[in-house]
């Protein structure tokens, strides 16, 4: 471990290896790629501080570069305790950005490395479920000061900031870049899709074909969940809180039921709810002998943890990511990756070509909320509509794809409400 006033890595030995790594990354990342290059000549962010609380992977490596080729002073700390990839940590530090980041580091570290990203003094803020901002509004109040705004990259980190914007105390503006199209459509619904099934399939071997696979919660990264498990052959079972989505799962083709009736045949049940104790006691106790849970939420609050310990009588790690819980009436149950992120934990995260178009959000965001710092009041800001509609362009014109545009004749009917039948 390399320890120094403004990083914390694993090893700076693995730089060479986390370099090759990002490089391949941006292959994929076309976007981000075009973003960088016009940064590079304008320097939109020159001489601003910005940290970052993101999970520490080869695609968001290439979003810090681009942001310092914009001009930027970055510093970067990981939003999740199992998510770092630790070559593409050391080769940031190597390149110049301090990161502060070591998988598998505990609580305390953790928030240790949130405390170093803000002694940074950023002017602007990154954050993937807001524990940069939480921490920004209760510990580190003396900075906001210096902060003239932020992005935020989840759908619970959302949530979160929603909720301190309704009461009145959030004290900046943040732009949430999680409701943009290019990203939930995107990013929700196809990156978690896939990265979910990887993470699992890396961690247990297991044939999804036949599987019973319970999804609790259909947001888009659920459906993209569902998609994906019902494309490997498995028998999707949807659980839900919100009738229009359960209607929509229904007419999806999927079964519904409450989860207290899946618990007792699923074979693999996956929580994507942005909730707690999606999984409780109660299903616990129902579930069947050998069932895998796993969460590709955001924080490992969605399976009630404490509750499958107090039905255990003894826990072993039997694969990576993999830990038996012996229940008290001999049952097996097992969690994956701690209950964390598991498409992070046992696996790489989104593909980075769906990452280029969530982070080509961020860069844009970022770029918006300096050059309208004065307009800006402090609360929650959807992605500007012009941006989104940018990235889908650029997308687009980096796969070589073209599209209609409309005839004035068109434009004017579409915004004209005399002509009818």
């Amino acid at each position: 471990m390399t320890l120094d006033k403004n990083y914390e890595i694993k090893d700076p030995k693995l730089a060479d290896a986390g370099r090759r790594r990002i490089e391949w990354a941006y292959r994929e990342m076309p976007v981000i790629k075009l973003i960088k290059q016009r940064f590079a000549q304008e320097k939109p962010l020159a001489g601003i501080r910005i940290s970052g609380c993101l999970h520490i992977t080869t695609e968001t490596a290439n979003l810090a570069l681009t942001l310092r080729e914009g001009g930027a002073d970055v510093i970067l700390c990981a939003s999740n305790p199992l998510s770092t990839q630790d070559d593409a940590a050391a080769a940031l530090v190597e390149d110049g950005i301090p990161t502060n980041a070591i998988k598998d580091e505990d609580e305390k570290t953790y928030y240790r490395h949130i405390n170093t990203a803000l002694n940074h003094k950023p002017q602007l803020t990154v954050d993937d479920g807001a524990d940069l901002v939480a921490t920004l509004h209760t510990s580190r109040r003396d900075l906001i000061c210096n902060v003239l705004g932020g992005t935020e990259e989840t759908t619970t980190g959302v949530i979160r900031l929603r909720s301190l914007d309704r009461s009145g105390k959030l004290k900046y503006p943040i732009i949430a870049v999680n409701d943009a199209q290019t990203k939930y459509l995107f990013d929700n619904r196809y990156g978690t899709g896939q990265s979910t099934i990887d993470g699992i399939t890396r961690a247990t071997n297991i044939l999804w074909a036949g599987k019973k696979v319970v999804v609790c919660g259909y947001g888009w990264c659920g459906h993209g969940v569902a998609l994906r498990a019902r494309g490997m052959g498995a028998q999707v079972i949807i659980t839900e809180v919100e009738p229009v989505r359960a209607l929509e799962a229904v007419m999806d083709g999927y079964q519904v039921m409450p989860l207290i009736e899946a618990a007792k045949i699923g074979d693999i049940l996956i929580t994507v709810s942005g909730d707690k104790s999606t999984i409780d006691k109660a299903h616990l106790e129902v579930m069947k002998d050998g069932a895998i849970l796993a969460n590709s939420g955001h924080f490992n609050v969605e399976i009630n943890i404490p509750a499958l310990e107090s039905l255990s009588r003894s826990r072993r790690r039997v694969r990576p990511f993999v830990d038996e819980y012996f229940l008290n009436d001999g049952r097996r149950l097992y969690l994956l990756g701690e209950g964390r992120l598991i498409n992070l934990a046992a696996a790489e995260g989104h593909p980075a070509s769906v990452m280029d178009m969530s982070f080509a959000n961020q860069a844009l965001c970022l770029e918006y909320i300096v050059k309208n710092r004065k307009k800006l009041e402090a609360k929650v800001y959807p992605v500007p509509e012009e941006i989104d509609k940018q990235v889908a362009r650029l997308k687009l014109r980096a796969l070589g794809i073209e599209i209609d545009s409309l005839t004035p004749e068109q434009q004017e009917y579409l915004t004209s409400w005399e002509q009818g039948t």
